[in-house]
């Protein structure tokens, strides 16, 4: 039993799927097909089988499944134990951001950590929330950095430190776009294009709003944050965005930014981290570089 029949198979129970998970860590479907042979070989059981979802674990996979993502995760804080050795001057760091910190936030953040290690290999992963804080939780991860987040089993709060706004955005010629404020009771004239579930600006949106007793109609479901500043500009709706999101289309006037007369809507993209999982002395260095981001001019 190898190590990397171990990766290979933990690849597979996440992804539940061979193709998936081959393109995932790199292997043809071959070759990642050999190695979980192999492995049910010398262990004289089945881990995996066939279900109308895909690929599943039969019952001596969920028993192997534990010990393997113990050992998986023991060996990579063992090899991050030894680059810890050699400081900043060489290591690698896996980072995983939700749309808006991942896309509007964190370029600017990687390019000034780079400047200053530039020996540190930094690999991001973007998607939404719900997804980084599953790779979170399944140790896959050194940081996660999230809007919205609520701490699942195993998970800490690192830090919340960048600060930011979501604002309701209409497309320049709008009735609205005259107005720096509207009555919330008009909400409900337009549609409100959200993003997809899983997503914390939706979720920080649709928690705001209710808290508040504010009426809306809920529009287009769009799974991005570009999806959905096109739309608003195609004249198919309104939405609640990230001030990081929208500081270009504002300042070029693409889209106009507005708040709900006596609402502001804030949140902090939270640093998570799974505490089985090393914190590295590079991870610490790329949280002090976040923590040096400010936030976007805001009227």
């Amino acid at each position: 039993m190898t190590i990397r029949q171990l990766e290979v198979f933990l690849a597979v129970v996440r992804e539940a799927s061979f193709s998936l998970a081959a393109r995932r860590i790199h292997l043809s479907q071959p070759t990642l097909s050999e190695h979980v042979a192999e492995l049910e070989k010398e262990l004289g059981v089945r881990l995996f089988v066939r279900t109308a979802r895909g690929v599943g674990l039969t019952e001596a996979g969920r028993v192997l499944e534990t010990y393997a993502a113990r050992v998986v995760s023991t060996i990579g804080d063992a090899r991050r134990a030894m680059q810890e050795l050699d400081g900043l001057r060489r290591g690698f760091l896996e980072v995983g951001a939700s749309t808006t910190p991942g896309l509007y936030v964190l370029p600017g953040v990687i390019a000034a950590f780079r400047a200053t290690h530039p020996g540190i290999e930094l690999r991001l992963e973007i998607g939404n929330s719900q997804r980084i804080e599953e790779r979170v939780q399944t140790n896959e991860l050194d940081l996660g950095i999230v809007g919205a987040h609520e701490l699942g089993s195993g998970e800490r709060c690192l830090a919340a430190g960048v600060v930011d706004e979501l604002l309701l955005v209409v497309p320049p010629r709008h009735a609205w776009a005259r107005r720096p404020t509207l009555s919330p009771a008009r909400l409900v004239e337009e549609a409100v294009l959200l993003r997809e579930a899983g997503s914390a600006t939706r979720r920080v949106t649709e928690r705001a709003l209710q808290q508040a007793g504010i009426a809306f109609r809920p529009g287009l479901e769009l799974g991005h944050t570009e999806a959905i500043k096109q739309a608003v500009m195609g004249g198919l709706g309104v939405a609640f965005l990230s001030v990081y999101a929208i500081r270009r289309e504002v300042a070029s006037r693409d889209l106009v930014a507005l708040r709900l007369r006596g609402l502001r809507i804030h949140r902090h993209f939270h640093v998570i981290h799974n505490e089985a999982r090393l914190l590295t002395a590079s991870a610490r260095a790329f949280m002090e570089a976040l923590a040096r981001e400010r936030p976007p001019t805001r009227r």
